[in-house]
């Protein structure tokens, strides 16, 4: 520890004498240029001193951080000339950096360490695989200050020795520039001198440099990432896509329309899992449920409350009657006529150009291809409990098919699971008539929501006669005889639940394996690893949907399918990164949940300050007229300012509500935008207004208030 202060203390009073000193006013442009016949004056007198000087404090002004290291560069170019300055400016940069990282490697390393423990192992071991070539493009294309580099670095499991030569040679096209630059001022001698083709050229290349560096850095990853495979002279394909969910189908659209020639393979449904056994079919079984509710309460309506009668058979039915009307949309024969040429089968992806198709009626096809779109979704997380397997437990994509020959709803369900879809089937089902006990880990519902979200979420499941336990840890299944049992511990007390059928809703995992991501090197844990313009390691091959994340939503799919088909098949020319600011969703409980942008909770964990303004529906007159006036809608601005940063809405219709606060964000339109708007009477849309006004209620101007009521007063005399 003393050794550490020691360092800081040196260090400390070497950058107080620099500007004590008022050495810095050496290394600005101005200073440079007034004292360059002097410097060069001494140079010719003791050429190597001064060189032995000069390479110094280089070394000195980087090691510490200090700012002119780019002055210093230009300098050196001005005094010693463009090979001379080269080669003094090149070495010292880098023994100064070194040494910079060598002093954050010492003084903060084992503070950092300690304290973000986990993220710095993460970032290790990406350090090890390809920390070299990181560093090499952060030293090529300068998107961070080097100063920055150094330090961060030092944090970094990255070798010394690495570090070194790596800047040696990531620093030195930037180095000739700026020599080279430095030489062309020297010879400024008149307003003539300005134009001189020297310095021209010098100030082009200083403005082309990052251009060509990126261009490098593109060759010589590409060369890194391909080592070992020959890529075809031409190609079968412009664009194969592997998976035809909503990323799947979206991509193969965007290709087809502007002319690429685009295969997709999809060896299960045309859809995915939305169409199939998500999104779709959980609404359709919701809606039904929704109108068994309301039919046991048409007291609430002036009518007289009746028990519905059903087969459960029939409801099912329904379910698959709603995907047929859809399916066609999704269609192989839709997607033909659009200009896609799809294949049933199951596709590997054989080298980053060839991938091989095993199709549904056991034929084997290869089809080389320019891009690649990986898009093949999600399926359940099943936890490995014991017994589960021999529990006869049925998912969200499987209850579709498990439950369709039932006269009956299940009588004692249990749904595990407290997320969205979770608590989604709970409600539904016990409004079919199941008993309905939902077990959830977790101390609260709906985890990625405020906590009166989750608590009014929670008091609406027990009003449709849910038995929700959270803080419940489910531990294994058991048969006992023919009872089938779920045990649970709650504060170490183990539980007994009897159940007739289980659903398993604890979350959705990427679906990774198989496609032959593995033999490639293409890194995924939890999901594919792409970057910001859906990029895998392999420059070619693009990734979308839930194979991605961050958000396991169907919309959220298409959005990136659009990114994904246009970098993939002009990403040549132009890439775009893909956006994620304004990101909606929705819980279709009853009444629904729907957030955009924060919540109060990622607020605080963010360390944002918010004014949080509500508006409670129970105001609203429509929803008096539809007896619905549960609810509310929860606006996130920065104190005082009209800029909205998150929504979050309880009601019925939320998720349709959701949508004007949506394109208000997109487009940065504040609250009074929306105050400003007509909005018909009388509709749920209001509530939007009102929300707005109780935001300008609460930051009205008191004090230019207080002028006009005198102003009044003063004019009725």
């Amino acid at each position: 520890m003393f050794k550490k202060i020691a360092l800081l203390a040196l260090m400390a009073a070497a950058a107080y004498g620099f500007f004590y000193f008022d050495l810095n006013t050496y290394l600005t442009l101005e200073g440079m240029k007034g004292s360059l016949d002097t410097f060069k004056t001494q140079i010719a007198e003791n050429p190597v001193l001064s060189i032995a000087i000069f390479f110094a404090v280089y070394v000195a002004v980087t090691a510490l951080s200090l700012p002119g290291a780019a002055i210093l560069t230009l300098a050196a170019g001005a005094l010693f000339g463009l090979f001379q300055g080269l080669i003094i400016v090149s070495f010292a940069s880098s023994i100064g950096a070194t040494l910079a990282f060598l002093v954050a490697r010492f003084v903060l390393r084992d503070t950092v360490r300690n304290k973000f423990k986990d993220k710095l192992k993460k970032i290790d071991e990406g350090v090890e695989k390809q920390g070299a070539f990181y560093l090499f493009t952060l030293r090529l294309v300068p998107v961070f200050p080097f100063f920055l580099i150094n330090l961060l670095m030092g944090l970094t499991a990255l070798k010394t020795w690495t570090f070194y030569w790596v800047s040696q040679v990531g620093m030195l096209a930037g180095t000739v520039v700026y020599v080279n630059a430095g030489t062309q001022l020297a010879q400024i001698d008149s307003l003539s001198g300005i134009l001189s083709p020297g310095l021209l050229l010098s100030f082009v290349l200083l403005g082309v440099f990052p251009w060509i560096a990126k261009g490098i850095v593109a060759v010589v990853n590409r060369r890194r990432v391909y080592k070992g495979y020959t890529k075809p002279t031409s190609f079968d394909r412009n664009l194969v896509v592997i998976g035809a969910g909503a990323g799947g189908l979206v991509t193969s659209y965007i290709a087809a329309a502007v002319k690429a020639k685009v295969t997709l393979v999809e060896a299960g449904e045309m859809g995915g899992d939305c169409l199939n056994y998500g999104c779709v079919p959980s609404k359709a079984i919701i809606k039904t449920a929704k109108v068994a509710h309301q039919m046991r309460n048409a007291d609430n309506y002036g009518l007289d409350s009746v028990t519905p009668t059903m087969s459960f058979k029939r409801v099912i039915k329904r379910v698959h009657e709603i995907i047929a009307t859809i399916a066609p949309n999704d269609s192989v024969e839709r997607y033909t006529n659009l200009g896609v040429d799809v294949v049933k089968g199951y596709a590997t992806i054989i080298d980053p150009w060839t991938v091989e198709i095993k199709t549904n009626d056991g034929e084997t096809q290869r089809l080389t291809t320019k891009t690649i779109v990986v898009a093949t979704g999600a399926r359940p997380f099943v936890p490995p409990l014991p017994g589960i397997e021999e529990s006869g437990y049925v998912t969200s994509d499987t209850l579709w098919t498990k439950f369709a020959d039932l006269d009956e709803a299940p009588k004692r369900l249990i749904v595990l699971g407290g997320g969205p879809i979770g608590c989604e089937l709970s409600q539904a089902f016990a409004r079919l008539g199941s008993r309905v006990t939902q077990v959830e880990k977790a101390p609260s519902l709906m985890g990625r929501e405020d906590s009166d979200v989750a608590e009014y979420v929670e008091s609406v499941l027990k009003d449709s006669d849910v038995n929700v336990l959270t803080e419940h840890d489910a531990l294994r299944f058991e048969k006992r005889g023919v009872e089938k049992v779920l045990v649970v511990a709650k504060n170490g007390t183990e539980i007994d639940i009897a159940y007739d059928e289980v659903v398993i809703a604890v979350g959705r995992k990427a679906r990774l394996n198989g496609f032959g991501l593995e033999n490639l090197g293409i890194q995924f844990d939890k999901t594919i690893d792409t970057d910001e313009y859906l990029q895998t390691l392999m420059p070619n091959i693009f990734a979308a949907g839930d194979v991605v994340g961050p958000y396991q939503f169907t919309h959220v799919a298409a959005h990136q399918a659009w990114y994904a088909a246009v970098n993939a098949l002009f990403g040549t020319f132009k890439k775009f990164k893909v956006d994620y600011s304004v990101i909606p969703w929705t819980t279709f409980v009853d009444p629904e949940v729907a957030r955009v942008g924060l919540s109060e909770r990622d607020a605080s964990e963010q360390d944002i300050d918010v004014e949080v303004t509500r508006y409670e529906f129970a105001e609203l007159d429509r929803a008096v007229t539809e007896s619905s006036r549960k609810g509310f809608i929860k606006v996130l601005t920065p104190p005082g300012k009209d800029k909205i940063l998150g929504v979050t809405i309880v009601s019925e219709h939320a998720g349709d509500l959701l949508a004007e606060f949506v394109i208000a964000m997109k487009h940065d339109l504040g609250l009074n935008k929306i105050l400003g708007t007509i909005h018909t009477y009388p509709t749920w849309a209001e509530g939007a207004k009102y929300a707005a006004g109780n935001w300008k209620r609460a930051n009205a101007p008191e004090k230019l208030l207080s002028y006009v009521e005198k102003f009044h007063t003063w004019r009725r005399g």
